[in-house]
């Protein structure tokens, strides 16, 4: 198994609100096509020993709990001692048939601290003693279509549990599983900002891209503190996301000058551009789009000191990022990337990887995309083409959890 490169995949679960507050983990083998995988209990330990000592749960996770897929000989094993039993949700999958030895061990493990969920269920009346034992119910809504759903979930009242709809890919079934009582959502709908309902750029988001062009032109300070002057919310807003920041002094920030003389133009610059996905939205930081900004654009930044042409480039590594962070901001406000790259006054190359994926920077924008959909089958190539090793994309990645771990 040491020898296993493998590669985690997280797609966030969300609460009531939409804010993120978990992850599942997913298992991928370098170069493989799909998530088939023909022993489950491998692939599950691969999981498991990735996360803890490839990448660090806490790295991975932050401060959010994790579900990580069961089969039956790994639930068994005691093994599962080594996982942070605060932090990990152990799903149980739908091919478990219901045991005695199952139910004690279940019980076993939730006494012990452990949180449990049932994977991809449908109700069943033999599952009567694991009900009053789990905590989580996941219900595929691929298998159980919406108007069937209310009935199907009815009996799951009479136990003290919650429900996870899973494959939330339309507004729709999101409302409808609101509706229901449901309390956590995972899927498409959250994961792929493509499908989700657009906003208009407000005051405060115009303010934020006049405030990146003023940074990327290094524009005098007393310009950059009057742009925020007009905006009040907007100060109040980034001055609390940097002083969530660890930056090794006991000093609060309070005004943009202090803020900048601490962190930073650099820093500050890309606080301005997370802080465009968390403009009037009462999820702030724990926004599943930030997350996604964040991480995309810190791979992005870290795969480009290893690409073959761009590291030789003094910038390259802060176009990476900023190729990142606006890549995707057109599926998330009502305005084409041409207008977008317009009002910046970006140069060429940031211009043509975000409009048609052009040069390093545009490949580079591909494998990232690549990597969050785990689609891995022209994944090899591309990587080759770029003079980027397996190593790197696992190095980079695990720096991009890092670094997204260190905003929250």
């Amino acid at each position: 198994m040491e020898e296993e490169k493998c590669l985690i995949g997280r797609q966030p679960i969300l609460d009531r609100n939409e804010g993120l507050v978990a992850y599942e983990l997913l298992f991928r083998s370098a170069g493989a096509e799909s998530a088939a995988v023909e022993d489950a209990s491998y692939a599950t330990a691969s999981v498991i020993v990735n996360a803890l000592t490839g990448f660090g749960i806490e790295d991975i996770l932050g401060k959010h709990k994790g579900f990580i897929n069961m089969e039956l000989e790994l639930l068994m094993d005691d093994s599962l001692n080594i996982l942070p039993r605060e932090q990990v949700v152990i799903e149980l999958l739908e091919t478990l048939r219901v045991t005695p030895e199952l139910v004690g061990r279940c019980r076993f493990l939730k006494e012990n601290g452990f949180t449990l969920a049932l994977d991809d269920h449908e109700y069943n009346p033999a599952y009567h003693e694991l009900y009053g034992i789990v905590d989580i119910v996941k219900v595929d809504l691929m298998q159980t279509p919406l108007h069937k759903l209310e009935e199907m979930v009815k009996p799951f009242s009479r136990y003290p549990l919650q429900l996870l709809a899973e494959k939330v890919e339309t507004q729709e079934e999101f409302r409808r599983c609101l509706e229901l009582g449901f309390d956590l959502f995972q899927g498409y709908y959250f994961a792929k900002p493509a499908v989700m309902e657009k906003k208009r750029l407000d005051d405060s988001g115009s303010t934020l891209l006049k405030l990146m062009r003023l940074l990327s032109e290094d524009a005098e300070l007393a310009e950059i503190e009057k742009t925020f002057r007009g905006n009040a919310g907007l100060t109040y807003k980034l001055l609390l996301l940097v002083n969530s920041v660890g930056i090794g002094t006991r000093s609060k920030i309070e005004t943009v000058r202090h803020a900048i003389a601490i962190l930073g133009r650099q820093q500050i610059k890309r606080w301005v551009q997370l802080a465009l996905f968390a403009t009037d939205d009462h999820r702030g930081m724990e926004n599943p789009l930030v997350d996604m900004a964040a991480v995309r654009a810190s791979l992005m930044e870290s795969l480009a000191g290893c690409h073959r042409v761009l590291k030789g480039r003094h910038d390259s590594a802060e176009k990476a990022f900023m190729t990142g962070i606006l890549s995707i901001l057109e599926k998330v406000y009502d305005i084409p990337m041409d207008e977008v790259v317009r009002n910046l006054n970006l140069s060429e190359d940031v211009r043509g990887a975000l409009t048609s994926r052009q040069g390093g920077l545009g490949r580079l924008l591909h494998v990232a995309e690549l990597l969050e959909q785990l689609e891995f089958r022209h994944l090899g190539s591309h990587l080759e083409e770029m003079g980027v090793s397996l190593e790197d994309v696992l190095e980079s990645q695990k720096r991009a959890f890092t670094w997204r771990k260190g905003m929250a």
